[in-house]
């Protein structure tokens, strides 16, 4: 891994896990909503400073370059944070379903109630 690769890693990383733990400060964040991102910025962290690990794990599960794995990496953090917001997305879209027929049900009662 390049030089300039390992040092985007480590600054983007590292800009990325203390932008997560300001915006849980601020309580614009939930720390569970965040977890798999700081998880991701440490693991970033780490392949960053430990290259020669990554390009030996790179070599061994058959990626052509050690960058092609970083990019793995990233795309698989990405894909579970999309997965537990279709999660998440699916509850709610749940208890608005169960809200909106709790109104319903309210408001017939209070027209037959008339």
């Amino acid at each position: 891994m390049s030089i300039t690769l390992r040092i985007i890693l480590l600054i983007g990383s590292i800009v990325s896990f203390f932008l997560c733990v300001k915006k849980i400060k601020q309580a614009k964040l939930k720390v569970e909503n965040s977890i798999i991102w700081m998880i991701g910025s440490l693991i970033l962290v780490l392949m960053s400073i430990f290259s020669d690990g990554v390009a030996w794990l790179a070599t061994k599960l058959g990626f052509m370059a050690s960058v092609n794995f970083v990019f793995f990496i990233i795309i698989f953090f990405l894909l579970i944070q999309v997965f537990i917001d279709n999660l998440r997305i699916s509850e709610l879209n749940e208890k608005i379903k169960n809200l909106n027929h709790y109104i319903a049900l309210k408001e017939n009662k209070e027209e037959k109630e008339d």
